[in-house]
């Protein structure tokens, strides 16, 4: 300390490194801006949303193995740098299911997503819009087919069918689903039943859910969400009905056990749009649905929420790409939670990645806005990565540029 040479501070210096910012009244601006990643908008979901609805989203079947595998093994993925390759810029569009996307991500079908925020499908799909990639309704979504169409009639909306044992009202949804403009069908196969979802059973969720003393409290630590939850029409499955009464109902009679892969010909022939099977994890499965008509695949196991410990969908990648092709595309979701992980899903083998729990994190920490910042924070992660790797395109992206570590 006794070398340094002291001086008086250069006033004028100092004062141009003076930037305070003025408060901002717009305070859901201000704590999204400040999320760094998909992690702290997390963190501000959590702060913000009743303890029920956020384990909804946040939870997992049985011990959750599957779901903390699925981070695992994206954790033990290597990313492979190359230098002096000359990229100066990314291209992160793409095409898939036909038609462009600005991103190599789209927004995965989430059911009952107005009990996470109240802005819901319509924020989902409208910030997906603006993104310029694919917003997927699910058939136990919280706001009708019609309704997302009028809510982002620009943007690329794709309709996910649950494989129903009443085949009268499956043609109508996915008749429906196509007078609305929704150019792709995702038949969801991995819901013969329910999975146990400890969380939501520990904290006494249900549907419709139920005004007890203790959600109520819990809910009263978070005003914004209480008070669109009390000013916002009821819950419901919106597509399948006009109320939350017979949500019990409707449930019971989604799931069957029963169908096979007869069913999967038939909605195969009722559509005449790209068609995707969702939740293929085995190689035997992949061919049966190649052989159905399928035009792709959704290697996926439901983000970790029907089968606990089911294979890995981004282990499963390898296996299904070598059964059925270059040319069949193949879509992956479940654990995705970083452009990074994106990239790794990309290079293992997708063509394109779905997010579901990263895109309702952003939903209940801001609504449309937080959407928007996730996908924000996503496309810079993968853009950046991307650069780093020396990917230019994501045709670029292949088995070379990743390392896998056990």
């Amino acid at each position: 300390m006794g070398n340094l040479k002291r001086q008086l501070p250069d006033v004028a210096e100092l004062l141009s490194l003076m930037k305070f910012k003025l408060p901002s009244a717009n305070r859901r601006a201000v704590r999204l801006a400040a999320a760094a990643d998909v992690w702290d908008l997390r963190t501000i979901a959590k702060r913000r949303t009743p303890t029920a609805a956020f384990d909804y989203v946040d939870g997992a079947a049985g011990r959750e193995i599957t779901a903390t595998r699925a981070r695992q093994v994206f954790h033990s993925v290597e990313l492979l740098p190359r230098i002096l390759h000359g990229t100066a810029h990314s291209d992160l569009s793409t095409t898939i299911a036909g038609a462009p996307s600005a991103l190599p991500f789209g927004i995965a079908p989430t059911g009952f997503t107005r009990f996470m925020h109240s802005e819901g499908e319509i924020g989902g799909s409208r910030a997906a819009q603006k993104a310029g990639i694919p917003f997927s309704l699910s058939t136990m979504g919280t706001r009708s087919i019609e309704e997302v169409a009028a809510a982002a009639p620009e943007g690329r909306k794709w309709f996910q069918l649950y494989l129903w044992k009443d085949r009268e009202k499956s043609k109508k949804l996915v008749e429906r689903a196509a007078a609305a403009g929704f150019d792709t069908l995702l038949v969801t196969v991995d819901t013969p039943v329910a999975g146990q979802r400890l969380r939501d059973a520990r904290n006494g969720m249900k549907i419709p859910p139920e005004l007890t003393l203790k959600t109520v409290l819990d809910a009263s630590y978070r005003p914004e969400w209480w008070y669109n939850f009390l000013t916002t029409d009821s819950l419901k499955f919106a597509s399948l009905s006009d109320t939350s009464a017979d949500l019990p109902t409707i449930i019971n009679s989604m799931f069957d056990s029963s169908l096979d892969f007869e069913d999967l010909r038939w909605i195969r022939e009722l559509w005449k749009g790209k068609l995707f099977v969702k939740g293929v994890l085995t190689t035997e499965d992949a061919a049966k649905a190649k052989a159905a008509g399928a035009d792709g695949l959704v290697v996926s196991n439901h983000g970790g929420r029907q089968l606990d410990r089911a294979p890995i969908a981004f282990e499963a990648l390898s296996e299904v790409r070598a059964e059925v092709g270059p040319e069949m595309e193949i879509i992956m979701d479940s654990g995705i939670m970083s452009g990074a992980d994106i990239v790794a899903a990309l290079c293992a083998g997708a063509d394109f990645v779905l997010i579901g729990r990263a895109y309702l994190y952003g939903l209940m920490a801001g609504g449309e806005e937080g959407v928007s910042r996730a996908i924000e924070l996503l496309a810079k992660e993968v853009e950046v990565n991307m650069q780093l790797m020396g990917a230019a395109s994501i045709k670029d992206l292949d088995e070379s540029l990743i390392r896998r570590r056990s």
